[in-house]
């Protein structure tokens, strides 16, 4: 056991020790300097392609924000198509999410897109977009669950429309927007019959959300289950 410590610690304890390990090292180096050059090269072009990338895509976001002004002006004006296709001289969204798709600016273009084939009731491409966006924002994100939702409501899918409302409820619960998707996941349980989980939804706002515009609507609406069962 003695001699097992006394290895353990021996870089610790002994300078000659660890000059030794040096020596081997440097050693090591001299008689592989085309290795040390390859090693030291790739870390170089790693670092430097990670800034290298950063920048163009900081600098592509830029180019597809100016891109967007005027597909959002279409998407506002309810000029879906041209908000999505363009108007022959600038960009809809979807060229936006083409060209630029990388960036910031081309992730809300999917949101946009899938609003846009929503609102024209084409709901299978208004779910592909809607679920190729990604954002850490609050009020975004949860919007695109719950209006992925919206589309399986549509096509009278209930189960997954309500599993949809439960994602945008769920992503970083809030007063603001969290008890309105509650009433929609509420809701679609009810078009399954599962009144039980109706009632478990309106009871989160009704407990959690009691300050929100909704609770009022859900006292009453899980009073009417409760005496219909």
């Amino acid at each position: 056991m003695a001699k097992k410590e006394e290895h353990k610690h021996e870089l610790l304890e002994n300078p000659e020790a660890i000059k030794d390990r040096l020596i081997g090292a440097e050693n090591w180096i001299e008689s592989n300097p085309k290795i040390v050059v390859g090693i030291a090269a790739a870390i170089l072009l790693a670092v430097g392609g990670y800034f290298v990338f950063h920048y163009y895509k900081s600098t592509q976001n830029v180019e597809a924000q100016k891109e967007m002004f005027q597909a959002v002006y279409y998407f506002e004006a309810d000029s879906l198509g041209k908000a999505l296709d363009g108007d022959g001289n600038s960009f809809g969204f979807l060229q936006i999410i083409d060209k630029y798709g990388i960036t910031d600016a081309g992730k809300l273009a999917n949101y946009y897109a899938g609003v846009c084939y929503l609102k024209q009731g084409k709901y299978e491409l208004a779910r592909l977009y809607l679920e190729d966006f990604s954002s850490n924002d609050l009020l975004v994100q949860a919007r695109a669950y719950s209006l992925v939702g919206d589309t399986y409501m549509e096509e009278q899918k209930y189960e997954h429309a309500a599993k949809y409302y439960n994602k945008a409820a769920n992503y970083k619960p809030n007063k603001y927007f969290s008890p309105a998707y509650l009433m929609k996941e509420a809701l679609a349980y009810e078009k399954l019959n599962q009144n039980d989980k109706a009632k478990e939804a309106y009871e989160k706002v009704i407990t959690q959300y009691w300050e929100s515009a909704e609770y009022q609507s859900a006292r009453k609406f899980k009073a009417r289950l409760e005496n219909n069962s």
